[in-house]
């Protein structure tokens, strides 16, 4: 209990410093590392908290694929920061009082009782752990219960990718293109030409 109440504390704490640390470094790019290192330590609290499919999804999706996109496009960018930072002192004030409202809310949810309808004596410690994994459960109740609207999200997605890939696209004038029919029709005997080279000669 004790070991895992101190990885608790110590996982929530490095999440909550590297937070405030994303919204408060100078460099974009120390802001983006500080981001991917809050994901880790959010990622660990999940896995302490015996949902390792939503530990594996945040390191795979934003650590992953999200957070070293932005990496990426922050360090390849010519973005003028000092031009984006103007308007922060306009909207610090709006900022706070959403910070404030969002403090009040989790204190009254704290202080509440009528949040959980079991005694006290019921309050799981630690998390209950099943015989079988959280994500071979939520497989079988994709691939079962949810198979068709499962599907359905897969296809939109799709066509949501092509649509993008299609609008996108453009076309380039005097750029040679692969041309499927002309290269299955294509004669080998036409279209190799073969010559004797001498030795030492080469090719004029």
């Amino acid at each position: 209990m004790f070991l895992y109440s101190l990885t608790f504390y110590l996982f929530s704490t490095i999440a909550v410093l590297s937070a405030l640390m994303v919204i408060s470094a100078r460099n974009p790019v120390h802001s983006v590392l500080f981001l991917i290192f809050s994901f880790v330590n959010a990622a660990g609290l999940f896995v302490l908290l015996g949902a390792e499919f939503l530990a594996m999804i945040l390191i795979v999706v934003y650590v992953g694929a999200v957070a070293v996109l932005f990496l990426f496009v922050v360090m390849m960018l010519d973005i003028n920061f000092v031009k984006l930072r103007e308007g922060f002192l306009q909207y610090l004030p709006f900022g706070a009082l959403l910070g404030l409202v969002l403090v009040i809310e989790l204190g009254i949810l704290y202080l509440t009782d009528t949040s959980s309808n079991f005694n006290n004596s019921q309050i799981l410690l630690e998390p209950k752990i099943n015989e079988t994994e959280n994500t071979k459960m939520i497989g079988q109740l994709l691939y079962t219960k949810y198979f068709y609207l499962f599907q359905i999200c897969g296809i939109i997605l799709l066509v949501a990718m092509i649509g993008s890939i299609t609008l996108t696209l453009r076309d380039k004038g005097g750029v040679k293109k692969q041309n499927i029919d002309n290269q299955n029709t294509l004669d080998a005997s036409k279209a190799i030409e073969k010559k004797k080279v001498k030795l030492g000669e080469g090719i004029k």
